[in-house]
């Protein structure tokens, strides 16, 4: 029997109501920006395989304070793809200059990224000295080690069934496997929602990107503030020690734990996340 993901796909198109959708180009690459609320600037930037609905529980939390600006990166979602065989920097490039021109070159803003968009957001902001504050969240780039759960298993075939229990079986269990620490069948369907649609339009491959190294390189080119936060259970590295030897490694940079949470803790553990982001960014810091 099919999945019923009503209420998902209602709370997801009641959120896209709330957007201001913007589509900026540069050098023909169209990316599609999405903003919610008032206030100084706030950019979150999703995962690999994910859309601005990585942020589907934490957007109304921040735009309260905020202008929050939310887009899919090049070659996810709504955005058009890069060039091939540009790798990193040719999404990097796209997604500054049409921020630039979204709210200025000159204008500060603080800056969040999840898991590859971690190492995006630690690139974007070693290169635009206008980030105030930094979060990560489960970057990628550390090049150390990772504590896999089990194998993942094809979405691609699943999808190719035209089966969609079939699909949502292998969607619930690779997030269980990779992305949440709750087991399979006590997934919310929101997040099989948001993470079956963002594997489908995903065109940019990340995963060797992200598994690569060169984060701390991007990190140590800024002074400002940085917090690296992972889940307690994060699949993707070893939290206790990545936490603190990256920020230990770094002028101003700071590190905290989320006790019994996977890797996409801003889902998982939206209330902590939502109210931690909020302190860091009332912080009083200057830009660089």
């Amino acid at each position: 029997m099919p999945p019923d993901n009503t209420l998902a796909q209602s709370l997801i198109a009641r959120l896209t109501s709330l957007a201001r959708c913007e589509f900026i180009a540069h050098e023909g690459l169209r990316v599609c920006w999405r903003g919610f609320g008032v206030g100084t600037p706030l950019v979150l930037l999703h995962g690999g395989h994910g859309s601005w609905l990585h942020w589907v529980r934490n957007i109304e939390a921040l735009a309260a304070h905020h202008t929050v600006w939310v887009p899919d990166l090049p070659g996810y979602g709504d955005s058009d793809e890069p060039l091939p065989g540009g790798g990193l920097p040719s999404l990097v490039a796209p997604t500054i200059a049409t921020l630039n021109q979204l709210v200025g070159a000159d204008t500060p803003i603080d800056l969040v990224g999840f898991s590859f968009g971690g190492l995006v957001a630690a690139h974007l902001a070693a290169q635009r000295p206008q980030v105030r504050r930094l979060v990560l969240l489960g970057p990628g780039g550390h090049q150390s080690r990772r504590r896999p759960r089990g194998e993942l298993r094809s979405w691609k075939a699943a999808a190719q069934s035209a089966d969609p229990a079939a699909l949502d079986d292998v969607m619930r269990h690779n997030l269980s496997m990779h992305m949440l620490h709750a087991a399979a069948e006590e997934i919310d369907p929101l997040a099989v929602q948001i993470h079956t649609d963002a594997c489908l339009r995903t065109r940019f491959r990340s995963k060797d990107i992200s598994q690569g190294g060169g984060l701390l390189a991007a990190l140590m080119q800024r002074s400002g503030p940085s917090l690296l936060v992972w889940g307690e259970h994060d699949v993707t590295a070893d939290p206790e020690v990545i936490a603190s030897t990256l920020a230990a490694s770094l002028p101003d940079g700071h590190a905290h734990v989320l006790k019994g949470a996977g890797h996409w803790v801003q889902f998982e553990r939206a209330d902590e996340v939502n109210a931690l982001l909020l302190g860091w960014f009332s912080r009083p810091v200057h830009c660089q």
